[in-house]
């Protein structure tokens, strides 16, 4: 059976391309499949920013496969180490991801892309959280999404399940810029290198550092950093890359990050 997941090394960056003819949805088959390559890009330490797009132009992801659902896959299956397409609830991922909006981004898609750190999406993305038409709940958007734009606008979008640009997109923050279609890739790769080379162990502490406070006191969040209490920020408190940004700031040179 063909790999519904694509994936190409370059250098520290590790591009993800779901390609799933014809629409890019997700069975449990490919969620576990995306788990996996996921969990090995957390636990790779030579691979630093990851990318997640879509094969094709039309598509970026629709969500969840109606047709295998109606085939038996159940909505509550095993989709894998990471949950529903391998990212959003992955433990432990303290690197940074991009998703390219390439296309119809829509359901589970967008939940997907909002499982990433930063979202590039072409001009003519359109977005939608439709699972109301089909008789369920956008779970993991309604989560998310109510804590990322304002509530009124989150609950719109989830309760009519209406459709937007991504001009739309851009405007409630869910976007952090457009390209074209023909320049997506290269945006999305340009900024994916310009993470590689920087600190992985400063994002390492980022990324932790921000699941951790999500629910907690300014205080609580900031006693248990200062505490050293955060595994990421242990780690990097004590290590050689903490040491080389301050000689090399002294020195007036670029620091070498080696991630230890």
């Amino acid at each position: 059976m063909t790999d519904p997941i694509k994936t190409q090394r370059n250098g520290a960056i590790l591009t993800v391309t779901l390609d799933r003819p014809k629409a890019n949805a997700i069975d449990l088959q490919t969620s576990r499949r995306m788990g996996e390559v996921f969990a090995a890009f957390r636990d790779d330490p030579d691979l630093r920013v990851a990318i997640i797009t879509g094969a094709g132009e039309k598509f970026f992801c629709p969500g969840w496969d109606l047709k295998a659902a109606n085939d038996g896959d159940a909505v509550d299956g095993d989709y894998g180490v990471g949950g529903f397409g391998g990212l959003q609830e992955l433990r432990g991922m303290n690197k940074p991801v991009i998703a390219a909006v390439n296309g119809i981004c829509c359901g589970g898609g967008l939940e997907l892309a909002l499982s990433a750190d930063i979202i590039l999406a072409a001009d003519h993305a359109t977005f939608a959280l439709p699972e109301i038409r089909s008789g369920t709940v956008a779970d993991a958007a309604s989560v998310k999404l109510p804590k990322r734009i304002p509530y009124h606008i989150a609950m719109e979008l989830l309760l009519t399940g209406r459709w937007f640009d991504a001009t739309e997109a851009h405007g409630w923050g869910i976007v952090n810029h457009i390209h074209s279609g023909a320049t997506l890739m290269n945006e999305a790769r340009q900024m994916a290198e310009l993470i590689a080379s920087g600190p992985p162990l400063v994002y390492a502490a980022i990324k932790e550092i921000v699941r951790d406070a999500e629910d907690a006191k300014f205080q609580d969040a900031m006693n248990r950093i200062t505490k050293r209490q955060l595994t990421s920020v242990d780690r990097l408190y004590s290590s050689e890359d903490q040491a080389e940004g301050a000689r090399a700031f002294a020195e007036k040179r670029d620091p070498v990050w080696k991630g230890r």
